[in-house]
């Protein structure tokens, strides 16, 4: 006995995968300049490279790494800047929450999530 697969006309298949790349790319909704994104509903992990222009735009905002300096970091979150150390507490910043997870010579890497702490 054979048994067929079930038949899914080509326009509702069309329309179901247009439906899963619009929602995949708005759970995402990350894109990155200098920089890569680990993107999760409600956080972000950005990683800037240094020496460059870095920037990323995750969750709704523009993130912008303007220095670093030893393990001390300033960041540009949504047009307002904030200076982190390694090791300190969720900063707010324009209703998100930053941490600075890591600073190497090469790369910068911070956590930015819409529930601060």
């Amino acid at each position: 006995m054979t048994i067929k697969p079930f038949p899914i006309p080509l326009r509702r298949a069309a329309g179901l995968l247009a439906g899963l790349t619009l929602g995949a790319a708005l759970l995402v909704g990350c894109s990155s300049e200098g920089a890569s994104t680990d993107c999760a509903l409600d956080a972000c992990t950005v990683t800037f490279d240094r020496g460059v222009e870095a920037r990323a735009s995750i969750l709704g905002v523009e993130a912008r790494l303007v220095g670093a300096q030893d393990d001390r970091v300033t960041i540009e979150v949504g047009g307002e800047q904030v200076s982190l150390t390694v090791g300190q507490q969720a900063t707010e910043i324009g209703g998100l929450g930053v941490i600075l997870d890591s600073v190497t010579d090469s790369e910068v890497k911070v956590t930015i999530s819409r529930n601060p702490g």
